[in-house]
């Protein structure tokens, strides 16, 4: 399953993301993890048990290197059920080129290795893309 919760800057996207990180730390069998570009600003939001991963030590240009990233996530911990990516276009610097083909690539992922995702975008609901429409 793929989820992900658009709104412009201050609509409540991380709060909303954070409150379903905390839900699936009670209750989910695997491991959860949660990429954000600042985890320091989540630090004490965040149950213990979901693994924060701070992706502003890495150079992401592209979503090809963020898919690839994720990938060497779960090529680490087989056991992980659950990701949550906060602030998408904070962690990859070109922020459309390659955007859909990212999220054909992560359903196909999330599809064979049964991976719950949930992302947060900054951008009008209306501005979404088409094929980002059915995650919403």
């Amino acid at each position: 399953m793929i989820k992900v919760l658009i709104g412009k800057k201050g609509t409540g996207k991380t709060k909303t993301l954070i409150a379903s990180v905390t839900d699936a730390a009670a209750n989910a069998q695997g491991d959860l993890v949660f990429i954000s570009s600042d985890t320091k600003r989540h630090m004490y939001d965040i149950p213990h048990k979901v693994r924060m991963v701070d992706t502003s030590a890495f150079v992401l240009k592209v979503y090809d290197e963020f898919y690839g990233f994720i990938c060497g996530l779960l090529s680490n911990n087989f056991d992980i059920s659950h990701m949550y990516i906060d602030s998408m276009y904070k962690i990859v610097e070109d922020q459309q080129t390659g955007l859909e083909k990212f999220f054909k690539d992560i359903e196909a992922l999330s599809n064979q290795y049964n991976i719950d995702f949930m992302f947060t975008m900054s951008m009008d609901e209306a501005d979404a893309p088409e094929y980002l429409k059915k995650y919403l």
